[in-house]
Order: structure tokens, then sequence, then C-alpha cells
């Protein structure tokens, strides 16, 4: 890791050049900050993306409330995750790039902020972490902990170095019975299995009133491909492609619609726009819009809608009336779900769920979500679902049921967690 430091050095000047945000304190990464030396007694809260970030919204508030005053220290890994990050922060609270995984920072980092414990969300777990926590008497929980299969045997390979470091964790709050028995496999201590905080995010409502206006401007229903990944917009133009090159009563099926895809990276934003169109069709894009889609990307049947925006994934599944989910159709493990059927908008998944097995499964079985074998057949589901099907209003109507039974893993998590928060 001491040695991976100058590829790292020059893997975020090139991500910079896409995404500004990774150019933002990269010293900080290796342990050296702006910030005047602190006394101490910060609750440490690590998510390294956007959808962890997501997750810790819900849980710190529910950690002050259960323990006013607390101070934050909030970590990422990348620049979503912090961009997202900075609207969490109270007076007090502090934050910075994750440490990179070396003695020397993991032990600046924690000698300059002295953080009385560390809460990982989900799977991001470092060696040097848990080791240098652990000469420093910093407990480190894992929480939402998640582990997929694929994730366990890869762990599994290198035992030497993942059973320690899941053997020197303080506590593992698990989402699910599954995730925590591949846990315990590698070494870990499940403390509890609590679900899956993503559950109590509550969509933004000034985007679904906003979805609800614009919408009634729609001449047709809108498919939304979201948080698509490298490769599987290629199969999705493919089976637009072969519609729309099949008979004309299937020509006005494929036409009956507006598609909108939403990436999973923003990096790809201008990558999937220029695919678009290579393809073909015409693009209408978000960051084009002043009031809603215009009105001749509404009428025009060979254009897409492409959302190339941040934090507004609710306003995209409230325009929408079902969604094909991305990293479902390669082998990627899939997206998660969750806020789709939260915004009442049923979900079209493909055969690779493994990263959400769980919350896959209970939504396939509450009818929130359905289950295809390929993108081919998500595409026919979907067209079917919104133009022909009876069901599309019990389809909405299982999201809304899903999405509450399963809250209340924010509550059972802070309190899982007020034994070890010390406040100054």
């Amino acid at each position: 890791m001491w040695a991976l430091q100058p590829l790292l050095r020059r893997k975020l000047q090139r991500r910079g050049r896409e995404e500004a945000g990774y150019l933002q304190a990269i010293e900080e990464r290796f342990g050296y900050y702006t910030q005047a030396p602190t006394d101490g007694g910060y609750v440490w809260v690590h998510a390294v993306s956007l959808g962890e970030t997501r997750a810790a919204a819900v849980l710190l508030q529910a950690l002050r409330a259960a323990q006013p005053g607390i101070r934050i220290l909030l970590t990422h890994g990348t620049a979503t995750g912090r961009a997202q990050g900075v609207s969490l922060l109270q007076e007090g609270d502090v934050q910075v790039w994750q440490p990179w995984d070396t003695p020397a920072a993991v032990q600046r980092f924690l000698t300059h902020f002295k953080p009385c414990v560390g809460i990982i969300l989900e799977t991001e777990l470092w060696p040097n972490w848990v080791a240098e926590c652990n000469k420093a008497h910093v407990p480190l929980v894992l929480v939402n902990a998640r582990m997929s299969e694929k994730s366990m045997h890869q762990a599994q390979r290198l035992a030497w170095l993942s059973r320690p470091a899941y053997q020197g964790l303080s506590a593992v709050l698990a989402q699910t019975q599954a995730d925590a028995e591949r846990l315990q496999n590698l070494g870990a201590k499940v403390d509890a299995v609590l679900g899956n905080l993503k559950f109590d995010a509550k969509p933004d409502a000034l985007q679904l009133a906003q979805a609800l206006v614009w919408k009634e401007k729609f001449k047709r229903p809108v498919l939304l491909f979201t948080s698509s990944r490298e490769g599987e917009e290629v199969m999705w133009l493919d089976t637009l492609q072969a519609l729309k090159d099949a008979p004309l009563d299937h020509q006005d099926h494929i036409h009956a619609v507006h598609w909108l895809v939403v990436p999973r990276h923003p990096q790809r934003f201008d990558e999937v726009a220029a695919l678009i169109a290579e393809r073909g069709w015409k693009v209408s894009r978000r960051s084009q819009w002043t009031d809603g889609p215009n009105l001749d990307a509404q009428d025009d049947a060979d254009a897409i809608w492409l959302g190339d925006s941040l934090g507004e994934m609710a306003l995209y599944y409230g325009l929408s009336d079902a969604a094909l989910l991305g990293g479902s159709f390669a082998p990627l493990g899939g997206q998660n779900l969750i806020e789709a059927t939260a915004c009442g908008c049923p979900v079209v998944m493909g055969p690779h769920t493994f990263n959400f097995a769980e919350a896959a499964q209970l939504a396939e079985e509450a009818g929130a979500a359905l289950r295809v074998e390929d993108m081919a057949q998500a595409v026919t589901t979907a067209l079917q679902m919104v133009r022909f099907g009876p069901d599309e209003n019990a389809h909405v109507q299982a999201c809304m049921v899903f999405s509450q039974a399963h809250r209340g893993a924010a509550q059972r998590t802070a309190q899982a967690l007020l034994p070890y928060l010390t406040t100054n």
C-alpha cells in the first residue's frame, strides 16, 4: 500500500479531469490536514460513496436524536460521496477524505482527530485501519453490513489478510441473517441483524412533487433505465433497435413510451450521450431542461432522455412508471432498488443481484419487483407493464407496502451504537 501511493496520485489526477472533486484536498488522503489538531471525541463515520452516504444520513439523524451534541467526523472515498456528505454536516462536524491504508497515514488521521469510535458503513474495511485503531484503542463497528457470496469467497482466498481485519472489529451489525453468516465465516463478531438503513431514507418530497407536475404534461408513460453500467447501455440500445426494426405493430409498441436513462457514474454522462446519438437516437439531457423535458423531446419518438444530474433520483423515479435495474443485466451484482420502490416505481431486474440479494428477493416476493432473464425480456416486460398490464397500480401499491414493512433499522442501529458514543 505504501508503494502504491504514486499510482493513487496519478489515478486521482485522471479522475479529476472528469470529476473535479477528486482534486480537492488530495493530501488528506495521506493524513495531512489543514484543520488544527482537535481535542478528540469525534464519532468517525465512514461512508465511502454516494449510496453509503445516503444510508449515513438516516443513521446520523437517529444518532443525533439519541445522543444530542455528538460531533461527527465524516469520511468518504469518492467525489460523489463527499459532495452528498456536505449536506449532513452540522456546526462542529468535520469532513475529510478517508485515510489511505498505510500505518503512517492512519496513525496521522487518528492522532489528528482522536475519534472515540469508528462507524463504517456496509463493506468498506481496510486492514491497516483495523490494526491501527486497535493499537489506539478506538473501537471500530461495521454497520448496515453486507457480504455477498462472491465477496466472501474472494476474502477467503486472502484469509491471511482478511481474517485479522474482520476479527479486529469491535462489533458488526448486519443487514440480513445471510450477511451475518458470511461475515461470521470470515471471523467477524456479529452482534445483531438489524435490517437495512436504506429503507429508512425518505425520498425528496420536493422532487416527487416536481415530478408530478411535469408528468401531467406527458403524453406517454415513462420507462427508466436506472443506474446503468458500462456495457449494459449497449444491450439496452440493441434491444430497442431490434424492436424498432420489427413489424409496424411492434414499432408502435416501442414508441408508445418515453425512455429515460440515468448512468450509475456521472463521469460517463457524456459517453452515454454519445453512444445514444451514435445509434441514431436524439438525446434530451436533464441539464438542458428548464421546466421539464422540452416539448420537442416529448413529441419525438426517437428521443431518449438522459438524466445527467446528481442528487435527483427521486425526481427520475417520480417521473417513471417502471424502472430497469442497472447492474443486474451484466454480472455486476445489481444496484440498490430500495429508493425506487420507496418512490412507488416498480422495478424490472435481471439475473445478477448478488450484491443486494435479500432486498431483491423480498421485493420480488412482495410484487414490487419482477425478475427476468435478460435485457430483451426486461424491455418487453416493462413495456407490457405500463402499456397493457392491468396490475400496474398493484405493483405501485406493492412498492409502498414493501418499503413501509422494512423500516426501523436506523433506530435499532442507533440504540446498538449508544454504548460507544461519548461527547465532549
